[in-house]
């Protein structure tokens, strides 16, 4: 996989009780990434066609432990993971002119949540939520599909060598590029 500019972030460099999920601050996804639990991190990034600010920065963090597995190691909750957050995006409206100009921007406090939690339901019933401006918002869908676009050729190897999982990947690679799906 080519390791972006932004591939420098580690799982404890990320304010992720900062971010929110579909269900509230992402303080529990370190833990989840740790874990393994692919199944509830799709619950939490990718909601009834909905990224989340957490969103790219878990497949940032999972895209570069799923670029270091043997094929044989990647399991189905994992790819279905990666599915849900490409079905949640409109490739014809992938264009960086309506996002911030890094990714690492999103983590800038303009676009943080409170430190503390209390005034959360209020920051929801905002007009405007932290980091849910138009152009941070898009910004979820954009860096998320760029960080998938780069793990195209992860997926391709996984998908050669995997027999169980090349069908689900090769579904994931048409929504990804759809004029170029791998069959």
């Amino acid at each position: 996989m080519t390791r972006s500019a932004w591939s420098t972030r580690t799982v404890d460099s990320i304010p992720w009780q900062r971010l929110t999920t579909a269900y509230g601050r992402g303080t529990d996804i370190p833990r989840l990434i740790e874990t393994k639990q692919y199944g509830e991190l799709a619950h939490l990034i990718e909601h009834q066609s909905t990224l989340w600010q957490t969103t790219p920065w878990v497949l940032l963090i999972l895209l570069g432990q799923l670029a270091e597995k043997l094929p044989e190691q990647v399991t189905t909750e994992e790819i279905a993971l990666y599915s849900a957050v490409a079905s949640a995006i409109l490739i014809d409206y992938m264009n960086p002119q309506n996002t911030v100009e890094s990714m690492e921007e999103l983590l800038d406090e303009a676009y943080l949540w409170p430190e503390y939690e209390e005034d959360d339901e209020m920051s929801w019933e905002a007009e405007e939520p932290p980091g849910y401006e138009q152009r941070p918002f898009f910004s979820y869908y954009y860096f998320s599909y760029v960080q998938l676009r780069e793990a195209i050729p992860v997926f391709v190897s996984i998908m050669n060598d995997n027999d169980q999982q090349a069908a689900a990947i090769r579904e994931l690679l048409s929504m990804l590029d759809p004029e170029d799906s791998s069959d």
